[in-house]
């Protein structure tokens, strides 16, 4: 009994502070991973949240990953690295600027506002020339309106099983983002009011249970036959 009553206080007041304070001496460490590099290059992305990137990509073994908000190209060429590792895959990045000078063959760049007609529907024409699995990732400009936009028109593009991850839903969830607010959460909450196409794969956006993607994993259903 005493066991129990243990076991169910540190779940609901212990369990769940660890993580924050750690997590917060983590950001304050790493300059909220401002200096964290692939092969020398800046990827400015959570190290835990890159590892379960790494992980769904050899997972779905996708044909393309498109990704809006390149800025110094660190992320998109480490998933270029990981399709080279598996012998196939292409990624699309978008940025309204260009912040670097990578060049790889697998990495096509276009500069643009992600939610803009013109980039949306270059997207959509590679994407219709893909075969295989498609993952999107979102990691541009975090407000609201324009995640909930980039939403809009890049979940269509998600293959069945495949993900969408919307990045930093982190800024809604800890005080020192909150002048960043309202941001990705409110932008996945209201898409998921309006399809049942997607679900929040919750262990996935939980498994080292800290991210800077809380609910941020999306997965496209299957439809039953």
């Amino acid at each position: 009994m005493h066991a129990r009553i243990a076991q169910r206080l540190y779940r609901r007041f212990l369990q769940p502070r660890v993580p924050a304070w750690f997590f917060g001496d983590l950001i304050d460490k790493t300059d909220n991973f401002g200096h964290v590099t692939w092969l020398g290059r800046p990827v400015w992305q959570n190290v835990l949240d890159l590892w379960v990137m790494q992980e769904t990509i050899a997972e779905i073994q996708p044909a393309l990953l498109v990704e809006t908000g390149t800025n110094r190209g660190g992320s998109a060429l480490f998933f270029a690295h990981l399709f080279d590792l598996m012998g196939h895959g292409n990624v699309v990045t978008i940025d309204v600027e260009k912040l670097h000078d990578i060049t790889h063959p697998r990495i096509t760049f276009l500069s643009g506002s992600s939610i803009s007609p013109a980039i949306v529907e270059t997207v959509r024409e590679i994407a219709a020339k893909t075969t295989g699995p498609i993952v999107v990732t979102l990691d541009s400009d975090h407000r609201t309106d324009h995640v909930r936009a980039e939403l809009a028109a890049y979940a269509p593009l998600v293959t069945p099983g495949s993900y969408l991850l919307v990045q930093d839903g982190v800024i809604d969830t800890l005080p020192r983002f909150a002048d960043g607010r309202p941001g990705p959460l409110a932008a996945i909450e209201d898409f998921l009011k309006t399809t049942a196409d997607f679900e929040v794969d919750e262990e996935r956006s939980r498994k080292f249970l800290i991210s800077h993607h809380p609910r941020g994993w999306l997965r496209r259903k299957v439809a039953r036959s």
